[in-house]
């Protein structure tokens, strides 16, 4: 029989790996801002709702509470280096878009841009936010989903995230996405026997 031995620690977030997003807001262009969120994730499917956590020292803090909106863009390898700089520089005092040379493209369903380079940018509307500690959740449904037609499949029009290589953040660091190894109920499915021929 394996032993199993564990060691006590004291409370910690290591729930990991979570998303690496960006999340995009503002009203005007004036205003527009970038920053990177790990502790994102969805809470409901019906209604579809999600949330983001968020430090009140963030610069975008104020305008998401102010606006009542924001964009979740997933990130990918070729955003990578954006997803980091976004998370340790502050809109205050640096324009983001023209740093990463990202686009802000305007949606109709909410007034925040999303970012153009992003596979994947789900709009949210803030419907309550709830103060926790550290940070506060925004607690958010999802109004409407902005997908890169280069990852449609234009027969079956499924949308294939895998192939924008998509990157995780686990517990300070940066991964990409491993192979494949089932899907969703695979665990419980009949296998199917082959009948021999006579």
């Amino acid at each position: 029989m394996t032993e199993f031995k564990k060691q006590s620690w004291k409370p910690g977030t290591l729930i990991y790996p979570l998303p690496a997003v960006l999340v995009s807001c503002g009203e005007t262009s004036d205003e527009y801002n970038i920053f990177t969120v790990a502790w994102t994730g969805t809470v409901c499917t019906e209604p579809p709702m999600c949330y983001i956590s968020v430090r009140k020292q963030r610069h975008s803090y104020d305008i998401i509470r102010r606006t009542g909106e924001f964009a979740i863009n997933l990130t990918t390898e070729e955003l990578a280096r954006a997803t980091d700089w976004c998370g340790v520089r502050s809109g205050k005092s640096e324009n983001k878009w023209e740093a990463m040379h990202l686009t802000p493209l305007t949606t109709s369903h909410i007034k925040a841009p999303i970012i153009a380079e992003s596979p994947l940018s789900i709009c949210c509307k803030v419907r309550q936010v709830i103060e926790l500690g550290t940070h506060d959740m925004f607690l958010a449904d999802v109004v409407g989903i902005e997908a890169d037609e280069r990852y449609i499949d234009p027969e079956t029009g499924k949308f294939s995230l895998d192939k924008a290589r998509p990157i995780v953040y686990s517990h300070g660091e940066y991964f990409t996405l491993g192979k494949l190894i089932g899907h969703f109920g695979w665990s419980v499915k009949k296998k199917t026997t082959k009948r021999r021929r006579k």
